[in-house]
């Protein structure tokens, strides 16, 4: 039986902690974790206890970390999205096989620089668009590419993402502005684009409109203040309210992020001096709070995504009509279903496809499973990085339409990309 992988860990935060640092303690025979770096110190030592890491094996920062040289077989990086490019590429230079958490960066010169770079030095380069492997979206790829609906001829995609998501990580919390992370399109829907190419091949033509709508200082209530915790007299009509979104009984994410100590007094705390506690109509926002995407396929099929962050519950919604039947899908925490409406005898099929355990519908357990076996067999990955790219290019096409308010040729815009590596 062959040894498991050792691995290590840069960004001991969310992601890392809970997403796919799980999977190693669950499977130690695949894979274990033998040293993490992370500038945190709680974060830091949390991680390094939860996987009995020694101290000589715990730093404060990659660039510490890589001057040891190539200590294991793979690196997992979950650092923030601006990091990426920076801590990504000395590691494949070292030989180390990544996992790399999604956007692969958050410029398009990084993205197609990072992909050029694992091709170059032959390393496996995954990014985790764990999608891909929940048994909802692997149930509808399978459909799609089995028939059932004949040729697919227009699609409907939407990330609905909740009202109480959209202000924590995209008003308040660390992707709430272009200037210092990635855009909401390709933060957010790397994950979406990445599905319907899957689905749907390459994209010929696209346009983009977008801005952000609500969260801004003329739409604040008269009177409310520049934090929650200063008194706010509409508290009780606000669904933003932040002591009432972080100060209950739950304490899982998004509270989770807020505070690594998890009592009352600490999290009461970081809204009183952290980002999180910010009225929602008084942030350094800037990213859109709605978006669309008006897609011509080079199969002439098309389509239509949408991005907003008003929803009731999270989740994504579509619809595939194809020239035999149509598919309604709900992927969502409420439940998983895919509805199949056949043309020729009117009957409707339902399926309701098992989500895994793990954070998206078992997608994270999957991505971890995808890369240990990717590793060792090169020839069971599901997504390259060069696939992958083909999302994260899409998404900065439709910024650039958004922006522009023009029409992308997607050919020309891909070889433009290779020239910036």
């Amino acid at each position: 039986m062959s040894q498991p992988l050792a691995a290590v860990l840069v960004g001991a935060g969310n992601r890392g902690f809970y997403a796919y640092g799980p999977y190693a303690l669950a499977h130690p025979d695949e894979i274990r974790f033998v040293a993490v770096a992370e500038p945190d110190r709680a974060r830091r030592l949390r991680f390094a206890a939860e996987h009995g890491i020694a101290e000589s094996q715990q730093f404060e920062s990659w660039e510490e970390l890589y001057t040891r040289g190539q200590i294991a077989d793979v690196l997992v990086n979950c650092t923030l999205d601006r990091s990426h490019l920076e801590s990504t590429l000395p590691a494949l230079e070292l030989g180390y096989d990544v996992l790399l958490e999604k956007p692969m960066a958050h410029t398009l010169e990084g993205n197609v620089g990072l992909v050029q770079a694992a091709e170059r030095h032959g390393r496996l380069l995954m990014i985790c668009h764990v999608l891909r492997y929940t048994a909802f979206f692997s149930a509808l790829h399978d459909i799609l590419c089995s028939g059932r609906l004949g040729t697919v001829v227009t699609a409907e995609h939407r990330e609905n993402v909740v009202y109480w998501h959209m202000a924590h990580s995209f008003v308040r919390g660390n992707w709430r502005n272009s200037a210092i992370e990635s855009p909401m399109i390709l933060a957010k829907c790397c994950h979406d684009l990445d599905v319907l190419f899957w689905n749907l091949g390459p994209v010929a033509q696209l346009s983009s409109f977008g801005s952000l709508f609500h969260y801004r200082p003329e739409n604040a209530p008269k009177g409310a203040p520049l934090r929650c915790t200063d008194g706010c007299p509409v508290s009780d009509e606000c669904p933003w309210y932040a002591p009432r979104v972080y100060l209950g009984d739950k304490t899982g994410w998004p509270v989770s992020v807020i505070s690594i100590d998890p009592s009352l007094d600490a999290r009461r705390r970081a809204l009183e001096v952290g980002p999180y506690g910010r009225c929602v109509y008084h942030c350094d926002n800037d990213v859109v709070d709605h978006q669309t995407i008006n897609m011509v396929f080079e199969s002439g099929a098309t389509c239509v995504m949408t991005m907003h962050g008003y929803s009731y519950e999270e989740g994504r919604t579509m619809r595939y009509d194809g020239t035999r039947a149509t598919l309604r899908g709900k992927f969502s925490q409420s439940g998983d279903v895919i509805e199949i409406h056949d043309h020729l005898t009117g009957q409707v099929e339902t399926l309701h496809p098992r989500a895994g355990a793990s954070g998206h519908g078992g997608g994270d357990e999957g991505m971890m499973r995808a890369f240990v076996g990717g590793v060792r067999d090169r020839s069971t990955v599901l997504n390259t990085a060069r696939e992958a790219l083909e999302s994260h290019i899409l998404a900065f096409a439709a910024e650039e339409s958004r922006i522009a308010r023009n029409v992308i040729n997607l050919a020309a815009f891909r070889q433009h990309v290779e020239t910036l590596g």
